[in-house]
């Protein structure tokens, strides 16, 4: 529904601005530039969506490897200890700490058709032990907040859109995706469990979060020490590195539990190449309204709006750019995903702008659309403080997600 009113608001936009330039300014050329941008981004729509096609395949196939072969299992165990402690009302024995630790697990790996799945049963069975049918309770708020804050591994969509854009090194914003996200769930977690007065300094969950927590402020600190072609060097060894290993894991995990690790990834293939067919309408539909709202000239004014308050302020402007789409980002993850592809198109995949669009768009997740689906499979109205928390995490994987661009491509 988000992004039906989305799509109109672009195209109403972009109509009254060009019949603004038409009469006040006599711009002849405005709609005809806007009529333009329709065709030319129906065909890069189309054109993106079809070369996703073997990437995404690849990627998904690697994925069910991973799926199949247990490794969701795997991190379900690593975080086990965690997740029962950030769960107290629910007890050591309920049904729905191991569709919580899968559906987590699930989205660290970024595979979301085993995620959402997961991810209902989980609200479910919280459901089924809530006694107020019609409000969250504390556990579903909490496991709603960390869906929301994105927490995720393999930004893989991420790095499979700036392939098919001709990025250099696809997998660049691989670490500070992690370190963004990273700083999305922290505060996400902590507004919760402030609502909710989970004692965090619980030895067990001082142990998982400080140990985290002193690894990301030791991967920044790092870093901040390079200069950029050092950061850009040590940044692109240790992601690529991190993420061939994961699929070496990935392969020697399905050998190890026996599954034919070919025919998974066939399987897993099969999905990824009708993702990327399905996803045809969906690109073409929100690149051509982007495209629109930006010929219209109401994208330029709006961005020109934005980094005229932030010069005054004294603070660097090159991030305006990538700007919508962290605006996009709690609202619809389609939308997100037009502006990100809309940035890279702009200003180039490798542009500064590029980057930290991409790195926005891996920061943090669809606040509004998870809380509507996974709220309302179970009927739930009243969401009490869901919606709050869950933006404060958005907001804090935004804010991260700026400053690590900065030190990472600026």
């Amino acid at each position: 529904m988000a992004l039906n009113y989305i799509w109109i608001f672009f195209f109403l936009v972009a109509f009254i601005v060009g019949l603004v330039r038409l009469i006040f300014f006599g711009d002849t050329q405005v709609f005809s530039e806007m009529m333009n941008s329709t065709f030319d981004n129906a065909k890069t729509g189309f054109e993106i969506s079809l070369g996703l096609t073997g990437v995404l395949t690849l990627w998904m196939g690697i994925m069910k490897i991973g799926e199949d072969g247990g490794a969701v299992r795997v991190f379900s165990k690593m975080v086990g200890p965690l997740f029962r402690k950030l769960f107290p009302d629910l007890g050591k024995d309920h049904p729905a700490h191991a569709s919580i630790l899968l559906n987590i697990a699930a989205n660290m790996l970024n595979l979301d058709n085993a995620a959402t799945p997961m991810g209902l049963k989980a609200m479910q069975e919280m459901q089924e032990t809530n006694p107020h049918k019609d409000t969250a309770s504390n556990s579903q708020i909490m496991f709603l907040v960390l869906n929301t804050s994105g927490l995720t591994i393999l930004p893989v969509s991420i790095m499979v859109y700036r392939a098919q854009l001709g990025a250099a090194n696809p997998s660049d914003i691989f670490i500070p995706i992690m370190i963004a996200t990273y700083f999305s769930t922290i505060v996400g977690l902590i507004s919760v469990s402030f609502y909710q007065k989970i004692k965090l300094w619980d030895k067990t969950i001082m142990a998982y979060l400080g140990g985290l927590t002193l690894f990301i402020i030791s991967l920044i600190w790092y870093f901040s020490t390079l200069d950029k072609d050092q950061i850009t060097a040590v940044s692109n060894i240790v992601s690529n590195l991190v993420l061939f290993s994961i699929i070496i894991s990935f392969i020697l995990l399905g050998v190890k539990h026996k599954i034919n690790v070919y025919d998974s990834f066939i399987e897993g293939a099969k999905d990824g190449f009708k993702t990327a067919v399905k996803i045809i309408p969906y690109l073409v539909a929100i690149l051509v309204a982007i495209g629109v709202f930006r010929a219209s000239g109401a994208m330029d004014a709006f961005i020109n709006g934005i980094a005229w308050i932030f010069s005054h302020l004294g603070i660097n402007t090159d991030f305006i750019g990538a700007l919508p789409t962290a605006l996009m980002k709690p609202l619809s993850g389609s939308g997100a995903r037009g502006m990100m592809v809309d940035a890279m198109t702009t200003y180039g995949p490798d542009s500064f702008v590029g980057r930290v669009a991409s790195t926005l768009q891996g920061s943090t997740d669809t606040t509004f659309y998870i809380l509507a689906v996974y709220f309302g499979s179970v009927g739930i109205r009243k969401t009490r403080y869901a919606v709050v928390c869950g933006l404060l995490a958005d907001f804090a994987g935004i804010i991260a997600a700026i400053f690590i661009s900065y030190l990472f491509f600026h």
